[in-house]
Order: structure tokens, then sequence, then C-alpha cells
């Protein structure tokens, strides 16, 4: 027979049951996921859009996969964003040389 420290009953003091049964349980967390999914699909379908700027579509693309766009103008995931993004490979490096040139100022 094992036996349980006090200390290691201090770990479960705070934690908070809900109530519900194990049914509830499993329908919250496919709400949950179905809510991600959908939200996943909203942003791939933006990602494309032609109502978004180059620039937007290129920002969704980095936010989705988590990649910064790079600096080298050869780099080969240049290919895959134009491709994801719907946009050609030059619009990529324009925006590409953009962000490399800095913001512009306004007059």
């Amino acid at each position: 027979m094992q036996f349980v420290k006090q200390s290691d009953l201090a770990i479960f003091a705070n934690a908070v049951i809900e109530p519900g049964s194990n049914a509830d349980y499993r329908a919250r967390i496919a709400a949950q996921h179905a809510k991600i999914l959908e939200q996943r699909r909203q942003e791939l379908s933006e990602q494309n859009s032609k109502i978004n700027t180059p620039a937007a579509r290129i920002r969704i693309w980095e936010r989705l996969h988590q990649v910064a766009l790079p600096r080298a103008p050869t780099h080969k995931v240049l290919h895959v964003i134009a491709a994801h993004t719907g946009l050609s490979i030059q619009d990529v490096r324009d925006e590409q040389n953009q962000r490399l040139s800095g913001p512009k100022a306004e007059v």
C-alpha cells in the first residue's frame, strides 16, 4: 500500500473541477477544436484574398507559419510564400525590398 504525503495533496488543492459529465467535457473540447479550425480556415482564406494587400497577405502567412519573411532575395521559401498567398514572386520580393529599405517618411 502506497501512502500519499500531505505535500502531494497541496498540488491539487487549487484545482478547479467543473461540474458535468465526461460527455459534456468532450463536447466542450470538440466545440473549442471546431472554433480553432474555423479560425484557421478563415485566416487561410484571408491569406490569399484579393481584398488584402500583398503586405497584409504576407503578414498573415508569417503569423500562420510562425516564420518571418527572409531577407535573402533568392531564398527558396519566397516561392512558397508566393504560392500560398496567390502573389507573384515579384510581389513578394517587392515587399521584401520595402521592409529592407525601412518605413517611408510621410511629408
